[in-house]
């Protein structure tokens, strides 16, 4: 079955279980806040569907509908996430603070799995391709962001679209916390790769990695 299947469909794959590691932080936080229960959980995986199972993608993907199957995948994950987010934001008033160290903590987990790895990280365009190789932003076909500047100490991209905005707005909350979280998340990342550069968010939609 694996013959069906290229390197960047595992990339996919890839990315959506850093991103239901994400997701069990996340149900951690609604557990210590006394808003988990088992009905909301239910509720939340009849909506969206469950977690993916511990196998290898070529044991669970369909080769007749590759794409189809990554990209309800991608969804599957982030309306849970959305999902559980909003539970959490609309019943706790540390729920916030608490999920922002989350996406931080998490954004140095994964640097430091890089930094183990022994990958190059010296320059802004590395940096940048080794935070895609984490982050969710819908299918490559759907081109989400467009590098407009580049050079060994800086690179600069715009979001030409959003892919997240209905899946949030399908659970009663802004996607603005969607960006601010993962702008944090980001933020972490980079620094914690190499700390002579930074991420910043110039404005809606235009993003920085440069040397600091």
């Amino acid at each position: 079955m694996s013959l069906f299947l290229g390197k960047i469909h595992y990339w996919l794959f890839n990315k959506i279980q850093w991103f239901e590691i994400l997701e069990e932080d996340i149900i951690e936080v609604a557990k210590e806040e006394g808003i988990y229960t088992d009905e909301i959980r239910d509720k939340i995986n009849k909506r969206y569907g469950e977690k993916l199972p511990n196998k290898p993608l070529e044991d669970m993907i369909d080769t007749g509908n590759i794409h189809g199957w990554l990209q309800s995948k991608i969804n599957s994950a982030e309306g849970r996430m959305a999902a559980w987010i909003s539970e959490i934001i609309n019943n706790s008033e540390k729920g916030i603070n608490k999920i922002e160290r989350v996406y931080i903590n998490q954004g140095i987990k994964a640097a430091r799995e890089v930094v183990a790895e022994g990958k190059s990280f010296e320059k802004a365009e590395e940096l940048y391709n080794l935070m895609n190789d984490y982050i969710l932003d819908g299918m490559p076909c759907d081109r989400v962001n467009e590098i407009i500047d580049s050079s060994e100490e800086m690179i600069k991209w715009t979001r030409r679209i959003c892919v997240h905005k209905d899946i949030w707005n399908a659970e009663n909350i802004d996607v603005k916390y969607f960006y601010d979280f993962r702008g944090l998340w980001i933020k972490a990342f980079i620094s914690e790769l190499n700390k002579d550069f930074e991420y910043i968010e110039i404005d809606n939609g235009t993003r920085v990695i440069r040397k600091a």
